[in-house]
């Protein structure tokens, strides 16, 4: 997709406006009744920020049965962590930002020795 770009979609509208190393951002425009597919993300978190409007975030557990429900309005934020199952709904017609990122593991450090202060320098 390229930056800046809008694309036409069967439930509205979405436009890259943002892409730099693991964070990416797009504006999206949701038709009332709109509906994007059933999808998850491998490695990416998706976040949604509604600017205007009312959308539903469905998303399908993998710890339990059950399909969680989010209503957003103005101003409210959701996410969606990777790999799990994913759709949202226009409730009535939105404008949201979808920000997608990577999360860094915080003990990615592997070490093969300890740290030491050497006294003969």
């Amino acid at each position: 997709m390229a930056l800046n770009q809008k694309y036409g979609k069967i439930w509205g509208n979405t436009q890259e406006i943002f892409n730099m190393n693991s964070i990416s951002i797009h504006r999206i425009e949701i038709l009332k009744g709109g509906q994007c597919s059933k999808h998850y993300h491998e490695s990416k978190y998706n976040m949604f920020f509604v600017e205007k409007g009312q959308i539903k975030i469905d998303i399908w557990q993998k710890d339990y049965d059950l399909v969680d429900s989010t209503i957003l309005i103005d101003q409210q934020s959701t996410i969606v962590k990777p790999g799990l199952l994913h759709r949202f709904t226009g409730l009535e017609q939105s404008i949201c930002y979808e920000i997608y990122y990577t999360k860094l593991e915080e003990n990615d450090i592997i070490r093969q020795d300890i740290g030491k202060l050497i006294s003969n320098i």
